[in-house]
């Protein structure tokens, strides 16, 4: 009669499996955030610029600020066309 030996030595090396990737994934949930990029560093940002003389439009995707300086066309600063909410 072994095989109900080895059931429950499956069950319970199932469990003990699902348990420990239960508690990873919510230790994930638990680390604290990151702390802020040291000022120069590039952090991720999503801003779209549009040139008011020839309607070129750039995203900028990376910069060294969370509201960086608009980048220049046609020798003029862009104009920041992502809404105030997304910023």
């Amino acid at each position: 009669m072994p095989f109900p030996i080895v059931n429950v030595i499956v069950a319970v090396l199932a469990g003990v499996l699902l348990l420990r990737v239960g508690m990873k994934i919510l230790g994930g949930f638990a680390r604290p955030v990151p702390e802020a990029p040291d000022p120069g560093e590039l952090r991720r940002v999503r801003l779209t610029y549009q040139c008011s003389i020839c309607s070129t439009t750039v995203r900028m995707t990376m910069a060294n600020d969370e509201v960086p300086e608009p980048p220049r066309h046609c020798q003029e600063d862009m104009d920041l066309i992502t809404s105030p909410d997304d910023i």
